[in-house]
């Protein structure tokens, strides 16, 4: 292990101050007739509430999510009214990594000394994805109506290629073979229904009640919707849509929300359930790499990161990905040299979807967790952020004195 890491001196996320929605596949639930930010906020209140921490406390609110919504321009402030409180905030957008640079602009609020106490909270709704029509003086038509998400993913304006298509490409680059990307969505899929069986899901998740415009309940959302077992014959049967690339070895666009609290270390260990632990972000990188080869890039970024910080894959405790493609997975095993089985052991976001903004968010709770029952360690999380972008980041997660939590 490395001797001297460098990290965050003053910011912290305190354990335990933490949740997530469950993530509903697209219109399969309540959350596709609500207003996503209101949503959001609510939701967050409630969370606070059952992790016993005052909303008073809050100084700063950190929101991050992709897709427009109603009253979008008001951001941060807005939904902070829908909390009850009222704080100044501001509103964070990178595509896929959207959920993690939320948390780390926190992080930077309290490193730099201007609050104590900052909200992140991550969100999306790609049910009934809004069409905006916007003018569009460098093409022969007037107007062009664009649908926020689907267009957006099978069309890259700096490209003209979809999504899809830098999997594919990438598949080809580095002669990917399909059984082992079927073997790597299989094995994704049981590591997730395995963390649900055995109860690590519910430190995590919390169910919550959807309410109508006049307060009546219309369900709660208390599972990832959408989410069915798979076998391998299953996956052997379908058909490539690219390279390598089959409807079961994608993810799948869902709706959902996720919050934590990032805070200086003495205010950590006083809303913490477990003051003993302390939680730092360590460093991140962001790497961009050639046109339409999304897949290579976490990858690339995780590379970068270890050479800064001089960690090692095998100092990693947990190590977790946004994997949108299957293919991201054995792209990455090829280039740091590790084995993907020994990554996204309680669940990611292949299996349990991707509802953007908060989908990195839910993840790095989700290996903060694991983290702990481990015993402490660094924790490595990464994705990819449209096109061509990766995004890498480190956190250590110990006692107050530096060792194992027990």
């Amino acid at each position: 292990m490395a001797a001297d890491v460098s990290k965050f001196s003053r910011a912290r996320i305190p354990y335990g101050t933490w949740g997530s929605s469950y993530f509903p596949a697209w219109q399969t639930s309540p959350l596709a007739e609500v207003n996503i930010g209101q949503f959001a906020g609510e939701a967050m209140s409630r969370i606070l509430g059952l992790r016993g921490v005052p909303q008073r406390r809050l100084e700063y609110l950190v929101i991050g999510s992709t897709i427009p919504w109603h009253w979008k321009f008001w951001t941060a402030p807005l939904v902070a009214s829908c909390m009850g409180v009222r704080i100044p905030g501001f509103h964070v957008e990178q595509a896929c990594a959207t959920g993690l640079q939320a948390v780390l602009v926190a992080a930077a609020e309290i490193e730099g000394g201007a609050n104590d106490v900052v909200g992140v909270l991550t969100f999306d709704r790609t049910s009934d994805s809004p069409v905006g029509v916007f003018p569009e003086r460098r093409s022969y038509e007037r107007t062009q109506a664009l649908g926020d998400v689907w267009d957006n993913f099978g069309f890259d304006p700096a490209t003209g290629k979809a999504m899809i298509a830098t999997a594919g490409l990438a598949a080809r680059k580095y002669r990917i073979d399909r059984r082992e990307v079927d073997e790597i969505t299989l094995c994704r899929y049981e590591q997730y229904f395995e963390a649900k069986e055995s109860g690590f899901l519910d430190r995590v998740l919390v169910p919550l009640e959807v309410l109508n415009l006049q307060g009546r309940s219309m369900g709660t959302v208390d599972d990832d919707l959408g989410v069915r077992r798979v076998s391998a014959g299953d996956l052997r049967a379908m058909r490539e849509l690219d390279t390598c690339i089959t409807a079961g070895s994608q993810t799948h666009a869902s709706d959902g929300m996720a919050c934590l609290l990032v805070t200086s270390s003495e205010t950590a260990r006083e809303l913490s359930p477990r003051p003993e632990i302390d939680i730092t972000p360590v460093a991140k990188t962001e790497v961009r790499t050639s046109p339409s080869m999304m897949p290579e890039a976490p990858a690339l970024a995780v590379a970068k990161l270890l050479e800064r910080t001089g960690l090692g894959m095998d100092d990693m405790a947990v190590v977790k990905n946004h994997n949108p493609f299957a293919v991201n997975d054995a792209i990455f095993g090829k280039v740091v040299g590790h084995d993907w089985r020994k990554m996204n052991t309680t669940g990611c976001s292949l299996v349990w979807g991707h509802p953007q903004g908060p989908t990195l968010t839910r993840s790095l709770i989700e290996g903060l967790e694991e983290a702990v029952s481990l015993g402490g360690g660094y924790v490595l999380l990464f994705g990819c952020a449209a096109g061509d972008v990766g995004i890498a980041a480190v956190f250590e997660v110990s006692d107050q004195k530096g060792g194992r939590v027990s």
